[in-house]
């Protein structure tokens, strides 16, 4: 049997309960991840109180996950191409626990800030990993689904998160919701190592003898005959992988790179500077703990109709249109928070509007990458843009920590952190779709 032969079979015909078990696998890692990213967030107006951290300090603690998700995403995955997908998940798995504990275990602020550094390298190289085996596993017509589930899933984790904290907080401490986060990774780790395939390309690269054997109990797992040599991808491919790759540096494709780029950098940078800093803003403002957390609660529950909705809409719309409108929105919406300090059901429903708007922009934005890279790139597009656009996320938290350092009001700092959804919204407009570049 050959590769392009195996291939076929899995994008063409019904997942099995195997295929769908490595699926189910990861999106419950991708909801641990969602619960860790989001459980600072939570915990960061009791740790203010209790440390007496300033402004600027609460911004770097919250920078500090997504700096090591920035680096975990660049550094870790190419140990991925060589020592296999399955162990650097179980590997990401154990740096993720450790991270959590250690943060549970952290009695200042620098080793907190370490802590959450140490947990983002473990996210940020788990998140192309169990990406690669979603799109791997999954049939043609289910393989949207199933990555749109996976990112939803990341939502519903960290709304687990908020519920956990609300509880948790009143008769444990704040310790005990990076504890239970810790748990949670580490029960996750013998469901990997049990139920999670290796990447099928990665098992293709290799050519020898336990290569086949993994093969060959992996086709029996998927139910297809096995292989009595290993299957060889032809010379011709490789040089075709070649050529396709310099497409990426096409002068159209790349000037749409770049702008793909800086608009889902930009969204980055309010999208994290909102669900960090809402909770402690709230508080700030003079409301209580549990309202603060019920807030951000609204947002990422009602974020998730947003993202619903952006799919829907992008099959009747053109996907760029409906996803800068989402964005000006989202910016009149952010900007009106800041103005609406001592109303809360105005406040109340502004975050759910905020909600709506900006992960709605975020799934159209996901919904645009892949339509400017022709398929012989798409996956290597899509990865360059998704990972570059994280710097754009460790930016806003921090910035946003050293605006209300500097004493400005919230009407300000909220305007001045609303204006990146607008720079965002002009670039989106302007790409081109690879169909047309083409054309």
């Amino acid at each position: 049997m050959k590769v392009a032969q195996i291939k076929q079979i899995i994008n063409d015909r019904p997942m099995n309960h195997f295929q769908i078990l490595a699926i189910i696998v990861c999106i419950l890692i991708s909801m641990i991840d969602g619960y860790d990213v989001m459980t600072i967030a939570f915990v960061a107006p009791s740790i203010s109180e209790q440390w007496n951290l300033a402004p600027e300090q609460l911004g770097l603690l919250f920078s500090a996950g997504l700096i090591g998700m920035v680096v975990g995403s660049l550094v870790i995955p190419p140990f991925a191409d060589q020592f296999g997908r399955r162990i650097i998940i179980l590997i990401c798995l154990v740096i993720l626990s450790v991270g959590m504990i250690a943060s549970a275990l952290s009695t200042h602020f620098l080793e907190l800030v370490i802590a959450r550094v140490f947990a983002g390298l473990g996210m940020g190289a788990i998140l192309p990993g169990i990406n690669t085996v979603i799109a791997e596993y999954s049939s043609n017509q289910y393989r949207s689904l199933m990555i749109s589930i996976m990112a939803a899933s990341y939502t519903v984790g960290s709304v687990i998160g908020g519920i956990i904290y609300i509880f948790v907080i009143k008769y444990f401490g704040w310790q005990y919701v990076f504890y239970l986060g810790g748990i949670f990774s580490i029960i996750m780790i013998p469901i990997v190592f049990l139920f999670l395939p290796e990447s099928l390309d990665f098992i293709l690269t290799k050519n020898n003898e336990q290569a086949l054997l993994k093969l060959n109990h992996l086709l029996e797992k998927l139910q297809l005959n096995t292989c009595a040599t290993f299957p060889k991808v032809e010379q011709q491919d490789h040089v075709l992988g070649i050529q396709q790759f310099s497409l990426l540096f096409n002068p159209a494709i790349f000037k749409a790179t770049l702008l793909l780029c800086i608009s889902v950098s930009m969204l980055m940078s309010s999208f994290y500077f909102l669900i960090n800093w809402t909770p402690k803003i709230l508080v700030n403002l003079g409301h209580s703990k549990d309202l603060s957390i019920t807030a951000s609660l609204i947002m990422n529950i009602i974020g998730i109709t947003g993202g619903i909705s952006m799919g829907w809409l992008s099959k009747k719309y053109v996907v760029t249109k409906i996803t800068a409108i989402m964005l000006v929105m989202a910016f009149v919406f952010v900007t009106g928070f800041g103005l609406s300090s001592n109303s809360l059901p105005l406040l109340f429903s502004l975050i759910a509007f905020i909600g709506y708007t900006i992960f709605g922009a975020m799934a159209g934005l996901y919904a645009t990458t892949p339509t400017i890279y022709p398929p012989q790139i798409r996956t290597t597009g899509t990865g360059i843009v998704l990972g570059l656009a994280r710097l754009g996320g460790t930016l806003g938290p921090y910035v946003a920590g050293l605006l209300i350092s500097a004493k400005l009001t919230p009407n300000y700092y909220f305007f001045i952190l609303a204006l990146p959804l607008l720079i965002s919204a002009i670039c989106v407009v302007i790409i081109k779709p690879y169909q047309k570049i083409k054309n």
